[in-house]
């Protein structure tokens, strides 16, 4: 008897890395091996030397084909078994256990938007639909397009177990978002990494495609983010946390080391509008969406909680944000004593 193990990796496209996959039967109760593939077609390496690595990471159920079928996310290595250059997932390895005794949490809200035929889905050929406002957590034929898909994604990942923990449609039309976690910056970054390929996947087979854009749609429209709620132990017990963390992500360069590497495009989503802060202007606040950094009003209230960075796009790497707000909170919270 056999299973199928698909192995899902991150490629080397820029600015935004695309996710790749292909099948690979193996016999009942078989190990999954390391595998190799052509990077000379992923953005990876050259014609003339085009071998790459995939090393298996997480595995979880494939609830698409079901039985004991495997989704695998890899890591991308070089024949020398190094991580290779676009491999981002290690970067962040080094980074949390570094600092794992702060215990970091994550919840990663990720919008997108649904197209078909060149268009966002529920927009009408030449035109466009009613102005946004009813189209955020909506109901009914004329306010909400895709569910179906929404529906069937939701599903498929409950089923191969990852920590989703809710969806919702968004501002725009034909745009829905769905949340990953709490989890730690690895775990939250895999599971996110998975999803996205069952919501590729999953769309597939409705004739639609998922985008990660973080403007689909130019003029007065929302764009798509992946807001990152970020907390860690010290910040989950006390409000001085909550206050370092937000002081350290506004320092020096730190505002603009992190937008430059939160998605491609964020100029675009950041500017000032449309519940968002200027990408060059670093702010936060309690309670206020116009900020980059967003504190919940009952953390205020309650003294303790967590921080929302409202910066990253929809398109930004999980494995890179995650690391950026570990390394910068978790070392200022070190120097402050509040760990």
């Amino acid at each position: 008897m056999t299973f199928k193990a698909e192995y899902i990796w991150i490629d080397g496209t820029e600015p935004t890395a695309k996710l790749r996959s292909k099948t690979r039967v193996l016999a009942d109760g078989a190990e999954l091996p390391i595998w190799g593939f052509d990077g000379s077609s992923t953005n990876q390496a050259d014609g003339h030397s085009s071998d790459r690595v995939l090393k298996p990471v997480f595995t979880c159920p494939d609830p698409i084909r079901g039985g004991d079928n495997v989704l695998v996310l890899c890591e991308v290595l070089d024949i020398d078994m190094t991580p290779h250059a676009s491999n981002t997932r290690a970067l962040l390895t080094e980074v949390a256990e570094k600092y794992a005794d702060q215990e970091s949490w994550f919840g990663i809200e990720q919008e997108y938007t649904f197209f078909k035929e060149g268009r966002p889905l529920g927009f009408p050929i030449g035109g466009f639909p009613a102005p946004q406002g009813g189209y955020y957590c909506g109901v009914g034929a004329d306010e909400v397009f895709g569910r179906d898909v929404v529906e069937k994604h939701l599903d498929l990942c409950l089923e191969a177990g990852l920590k989703i923990s809710g969806i919702n449609a968004e501002v725009m039309p034909g745009q829905w978002e769905f949340q990953v976690g709490p989890a730690g910056p690895v775990e939250v970054s895999d599971h996110m990494w998975v999803a996205r390929w069952l919501l590729y996947r999953v769309a597939e087979d409705f004739g639609i495609a998922a985008t990660l854009d973080p403007k689909p749609a130019k003029g007065d429209w929302n764009g798509a983010g992946a807001h990152t709620n970020f907390s860690t132990k010290a910040m989950r017990e006390g409000y001085d946390a909550i206050i370092t963390a937000c002081e350290a992500l506004g320092e020096g360069d730190k505002p603009f080391e992190h937008v430059k590497q939160y998605g491609h495009g964020i100029e675009d989503r950041l500017t000032g509008h449309h519940e968002t802060a200027p990408w060059n202007k670093y702010s936060y606040g309690v309670s206020d969406r116009g900020a980059s950094v967003r504190i919940p009003w009952q953390v205020e209230v309650e003294k303790k909680g967590y921080i929302e960075d409202r910066r990253p796009n929809a398109n930004v790497d999980p494995y890179v944000v995650t690391r950026l707000l570990v390394d910068t909170c978790c070392s200022a919270l070190e120097k402050a004593g509040q760990v």
